[in-house]
């Protein structure tokens, strides 16, 4: 009774340890799920920033649309076909920033979400549409098998005060990005760093570049390491490599790596470009 047990609990034990390749192609295809599903970054088709447009008319987007302070004021006719809450849109709302998802978005035209967004004091409309040309023409995300030489131990070293450095971003603006710190890592016997962000939950962020962007890869990528343990240490799995949202719709403003972030060796690991890109 004790033995048979006992072989049973070694076995859940032995079960509940994660397979690294299967939870790979698990995070693999829920990205694919994603990005893909009816507003995932594949059906972004424009995003409108306010303060270009001061008569408050957007290009292809029904309403009036005028920034007030902390809100946007969004006038709308019947005639212009706009739901707010679900419900025919005629007369004036007031909106903040939506969160995410972008399915729940307040504001609608037929199957398209119009997203609130704000960035940097700057308001924008984003407008997802589930039948864009890019969801349409989506074959896949082409990324390496999982390959355990790219989980890393690495460290992060915060810095005293966060810096802003200014970036060029995918739009051709150049826009702050905060940095909180450097993960260190070691390849081939060779030590390199990392800028990094440090997202609210803990979480870090890298946009990095190596010798395979714009080549075998896409031109830059993102990393999102895990909170770094009390000790500064932490994991850097290449293997999850992200495109970022800007490889999937030209209307994201995706940061360019920050100086210092373009390592001096090929990382042939995680998402690499589109099929067909």
């Amino acid at each position: 009774m004790t033995t048979e047990s006992s072989a049973v609990s070694g076995a859940g034990a032995e079960a509940a340890v994660p397979d690294p390749v299967q939870d790979w192609k698990s995070w693999h295809e829920q990205r694919v799920f994603t990005v893909s599903a009816p507003y995932g970054s594949l059906s972004l088709t424009g995003t409108h920033w306010l303060a270009d447009h001061p008569e408050g008319r957007l290009p292809g987007i029904p309403g009036v649309w005028r920034e007030d302070g902390d809100e946007v004021v969004l006038t709308a006719a019947a005639e212009d076909g706009l739901t707010a809450d679900g419900h025919p849109l005629s007369g004036e709302i007031r909106l903040t920033a939506d969160r995410p998802p972008n399915a729940e978005s307040r504001i609608a035209a037929g199957e398209r979400r119009l997203v609130v967004v704000r960035r940097e004091g700057q308001w924008a409309v984003r407008d997802f549409d589930p039948d864009s040309a890019a969801r349409r023409a989506f074959l896949g995300i082409d990324a390496t098998a999982y390959d355990p030489g790219w989980v890393l131990p690495g460290r992060f070293r915060p810095y005293g005060d966060s810096r802003t450095v200014q970036v060029e971003n995918a739009d051709g603006r150049e826009r702050g990005l905060g940095l909180a710190g450097e993960i260190s890592f070691t390849v081939g016997g060779t030590e390199h760093t990392l800028r990094a962000a440090v997202e609210p939950d803990g979480s870090l962020w890298v946009v990095f570049a190596d010798t395979t962007s714009g080549k075998e890869s896409y031109r830059f990528r993102f990393l999102r390491p895990a909170a770094p343990a009390e000790d500064g240490t932490v994991t850097v799995d290449f293997n999850r490599s992200l495109l970022p949202p800007c490889a999937f719709a030209d209307h994201f403003i995706c940061p360019f790596p920050p100086p210092g972030n373009t390592l001096p060796i090929a990382v042939p690991a995680g998402e690499r470009d589109l099929f067909g890109g």
